[in-house]
C-alpha cells in the first residue's frame, strides 16, 4: 500500500511494534495539527479530551479511510461523521475498557450499598458511626446493555453470590451464562432488581432511556448505577427520585458533564458521584497500544478493521 499519515495520541515511538509503511505522527488534541489533515488516512481520535476537541480536524479529512476512538462510545466523534467520504470505518475500542469498568462497577455498587461515602466523612469528623448496611449477596442485578463491558461486568459478579443476574441488550440472545432479554422486556425486568447497572452505548434509542417512567419502576431501595454516558438517564427525573430516597445512584457520567459545581446532583441525597475514571486507569495504555497494533497492521495489510462500528455512507452495524 502506499504510505500514508497516521495520527496518534500516543507518542509513536513510544508504542512498540507498529507496522513499517505509514508516517507516524503525534497529535492528541492541540492547537497546531502534525500535518494537513487531508493526508490523514488513519485518525486515532485523542483520549478524555473536552467536547469537540477530536471533531476538530474531521471536516479537513479528505483521505481518511479509518477513525478508531480509544473510547468504548463513539457517539463524542459522531457529529464529524457527515464531513467524511463515504466508506470511512468508525472503530471503537473494545478490549481497552473492559477490565478497568467492569473494576469501577463493582466499587460503587460495593461502596454504595455498603455505604463507604458515609464512613469516610465520619473518619474526617472522627466519629465512628456503626450500623447495619445491605450486602451484595442475595442480590438482584439487571445490566442494561450487555456488551463487551456488561459482560465483563458480570463475570466480576460472580464470586458475589447473587440470587440473579438479568442481561438486556438491543436485541434478544442467548450466551453461556444465561439469555440476554431485548429492550423490549425492560419495563417487566426493572421492579425486580436491586442493583441496576447502565452499559450501554449512547444513542437515539438509549437517550433518556432512564426516563421518570424508567425510575418509577425500580423498587424501592434499588440502587441505579450509570457506568454508559450521562445522556442515558434524565438527570431532573432522577433528581426527583433521589430528592424522595426512593431509590439510590452511583454515577461515573453524568449530564451535564462535568458537573458544574453548583449543581443540585452533587447534594442529592443517596448518590454517589466520581468524574467519569472508569476508563483512565493503569490498565489502559497496554491495552490501548495492543489494539492500535493490531488495526494497523491490519490496515497495512489492506485487511478490514476490527471493532467496526458505523461505515459512512452505510446504515450504522
Amino acid at each position: 500500500m502506499t504510505a500514508a499519515d497516521v495520527w496518534l495520541p500516543i507518542p509513536p515511538d513510544e508504542i512498540d511494534g507498529l507496522p513499517d509503511g505509514p508516517r507516524y505522527l503525534f497529535w492528541d488534541g492541540g492547537e497546531q495539527f502534525p500535518a494537513d489533515p487531508a493526508d490523514c488516512a488513519f485518525y486515532v481520535v485523542p483520549y478524555m479530551k473536552p467536547a469537540g476537541v477530536g471533531v476538530r480536524p474531521m471536516p479537513l479529512m479528505r483521505s481518511v479511510r479509518v477513525v478508531q476512538t480509544l473510547s468504548a462510545g463513539t457517539d463524542h466523534v459522531e457529529p464529524g461523521l457527515r464531513h467524511l467520504p463515504p466508506g470511512v470505518r468508525l472503530c471503537n475500542a473494545r478490549g481497552v475498557h473492559e477490565a478497568s469498568t467492569a473494576e469501577l462497577t463493582l466499587a460503587l455498587i460495593l461502596a454504595s450499598l455498603r455505604g463507604i461515602p458515609g464512613f469516610v466523612r465520619a473518619q474526617d469528623e472522627g466519629e465512628w458511626r456503626g450500623g447495619f448496611r445491605p450486602a451484595l449477596a442475595d442480590k438482584s442485578v439487571l445490566i442494561v446493555g450487555y456488551g463487551s463491558i456488561g459482560a465483563a461486568i458480570e463475570d466480576r459478579l460472580v464470586p458475589f453470590e447473587l440470587a440473579r443476574v438479568a442481561r438486556v441488550a438491543r436485541s434478544a440472545r442467548t450466551t453461556e451464562r444465561g439469555p440476554v432479554h431485548p429492550l423490549t422486556e425492560l419495563p417487566s425486568l426493572l421492579p425486580q432488581a436491586d442493583v441496576i447497572v447502565l452499559s450501554t452505548p449512547l444513542n437515539e434509542t438509549t437517550r433518556h432511556l432512564v426516563d421518570a417512567g424508567f425510575l418509577a419502576r425500580m423498587k424501592d431501595g434499588a440502587l441505579l448505577v450509570n457506568v454508559a454516558r450521562g445522556g442515558v438517564v434524565d438527570t431532573k427525573a432522577l433528581l426527583n427520585e433521589l430528592e424522595s430516597g426512593r431509590i439510590t445512584a452511583a454515577l461515573d457520567v453524568t449530564d451535564p458533564e462535568p458537573l458544574p459545581t453548583e449543581h443540585p446532583l452533587w447534594r442529592a441525597p443517596g448518590v454517589l458521584v466520581t468524574p467519569h475514571v472508569g476508563g483512565p486507569t493503569s490498565a489502559f495504555l497496554p491495552r490501548a497500544e495492543r489494539l492500535l497494533r493490531d488495526q494497523l497492521r491490519r490496515y497495512v495489510n489492506q485487511e478490514e478493521p476490527g471493532n467496526v462500528v458505523l461505515v459512512t455512507g452505510a446504515e450504522a452495524l
